[in-house]
């Protein structure tokens, strides 16, 4: 029931991309909308109906892991700043999926400002509001012990013992709702990234990955893929670890550009575009690096120890396909005019 449930969702999203890019850019933008109106209400609803906000919560480091005995979020450690640290994965599943504009970039007017203005937004508003969200929650716990000892069940259990069931009820729709509007990013920004490289030959039938609907100016046959790729993730992977292996995948796929723009930077790459970071990139993009290592090792730690199987072994099965046979016939992307005669130059 699970699956069949999951599936529906990704089938319906690669639906609402295959008639074009509109419905599903209004219902992204849209759905923006709804995660701010559904947030605010949440939290708005813990703040007047908690019985108390302690502001020293925000400060009072306790360690909860091994809690439950028989299904704790996390195994139990004696380090309370190692707890901290598996801690981060919250706001790392949070902050993620800022790139889908990118991958719609020639789907953008005035894209080489426009796609930075919108990362940058994304980032911000979800740092900003999540931190509030979560601070208001967390504070709203009527019992902190009592809600450690419902394991992965603790935010339901917040709600239902402070909310009304009716606003409860409204408020779950919204989020339900939200998940569903977010789906639509993952499937429009990853279908397009596949017809973007099997469009330069750089995947296994290319020329059928490639092909644009005639009559709805959309990469089809890459959306339809694509969702059917995400149906049997989600059948073969643990369901806990998905998250996991998708954000440590996420993140892996923002440090490889960030790691040759690095090498490159004053170098080889010395033509900004419009929007540039300037001195700042250097010491950001090392940070960067640092905090994706972090991630990577805080990803893949029990229960989510499976993704350091999948992880490793889908970088290692990657590797093995470009250096046994595509870097042997994959030219690249194709270089505009004025930018090849410059490097023949």
């Amino acid at each position: 029931l699970q699956l069949v449930a999951v599936a529906l969702l990704p089938l319906t999203q690669a639906a609402f991309n295959h008639f074009g890019i509109r419905t599903p850019t209004r219902i992204t933008d849209a759905s923006g909308w709804l995660i701010l109106v559904v947030a605010a209400a949440l939290t708005v609803s813990l703040v007047a109906l908690a019985p108390g906000l302690p502001p020293e919560r925000l400060f009072d480091v306790r360690n909860l892991t091994g809690i439950p005995a028989d299904a704790a979020v996390w195994p139990a450690t004696t380090s309370p700043g190692w707890a901290f640290a598996l801690g981060l994965l919250l706001p790392a599943y949070t902050i993620t999926g800022f790139d889908a504009s990118a991958h719609a970039a020639e789907e953008t007017i005035h894209a080489a400002a426009e796609v930075p203005k919108a990362i940058v937004r994304a980032v911000v508003v979800s740092a900003i509001a999540g931190w509030v969200m979560l601070s208001a929650l967390v504070m709203a716990i009527p019992d902190v012990d009592a809600a450690a000892a419902q394991g992965g069940n603790a935010f339901f259990w917040t709600m239902a013992e402070l909310i009304p069931t009716p606003l409860r009820l409204a408020l779950l729709v919204g989020i339900a709702a939200a998940q569903v509007c977010c789906g639509l990013a993952p499937v429009t920004s990853g279908s397009r990234l596949l017809y973007a490289f099997a469009r330069d030959g750089g995947l296994p039938w290319s020329p059928l990955l490639r092909q644009v609907s005639p009559v709805h100016r959309t990469p089809n046959v890459a959306i339809w893929v694509f969702a059917g790729l995400a149906v049997a993730f989600t059948a073969l992977v643990p369901y806990l670890t998905i998250t996991a292996v998708c954000v440590i995948l996420l993140y892996v796929s923002y440090l490889m550009p960030t790691l040759s723009g690095l090498r490159a930077y004053g170098r080889t790459w010395t033509r900004m575009g419009p929007w540039s970071l300037g001195p700042a990139y250097r010491p950001l993009a090392a940070l960067c690096l640092a905090g994706g290592i972090a991630l990577f090792v805080i990803g893949v730690q029990p229960p989510n120890d499976a993704a350091l199987v999948i992880v490793p072994g889908f970088a290692l099965a990657l590797g093995v396909w470009w250096f046994v046979h595509k870097r042997r016939h994959f030219p690249g992307p194709p270089l505009p005019a004025a930018a090849s005669s410059g490097m023949r130059r």
